[in-house]
Order: C-alpha cells, then sequence, then structure tokens
C-alpha cells in the first residue's frame, strides 16, 4: 500500500454524500408508504389525495437531492 493512501483523508462535504442519500431514500420512501399503505396507516385521504400526498414527497425528495449535487453540497475540494 502506499503511504499517500493512509494520509489521504476524504473531504467533509464527501463524507455528507451518504448523508444525502439516505435522506433521498427516506424522503422517496415515506412518498411511496403514503400511496400504497394508506388504508394501514389509518390515513383517511382519498385516491387521488394520496396520490398527490406521495407524489409531492417522492419530487421533493428528489428535487433536493438533485439541488444539493448542483450546489456542489457533496463535491471535493482538492
Amino acid at each position: 500500500m502506499s503511504s499517500n493512501f493512509n494520509n489521504r483523508q476524504k473531504s467533509l462535504k464527501r463524507r455528507f454524500l451518504l448523508l444525502g442519500i439516505i435522506r433521498l431514500v427516506c424522503v422517496v420512501g415515506a412518498g411511496f408508504l403514503i400511496i400504497i399503505f394508506s388504508k394501514k396507516l389509518n390515513l383517511n385521504l382519498s385516491y387521488t389525495d394520496k396520490l398527490i400526498v406521495g407524489a409531492l414527497f417522492i419530487v421533493y425528495g428528489v428535487a433536493r437531492f438533485v439541488f444539493s449535487r448542483k450546489r456542489g453540497e457533496f463535491d471535493d475540494e482538492e
């Protein structure tokens, strides 16, 4: 192994990439849970309402991840 490999550390922004992915999965997962399991979760929503709320969660999760990538939140600063 190279000594350069052991001395090199990841930047703080790169470490938070995993946090961004986890946030994406959780918010999109919540959207799918609302759409699929709304009756088991005792949510009194009509079919149209649960599709709208679930779709909003999914779009919000994806948009937040994409905009944070565009802002360079997860990029290395080398």
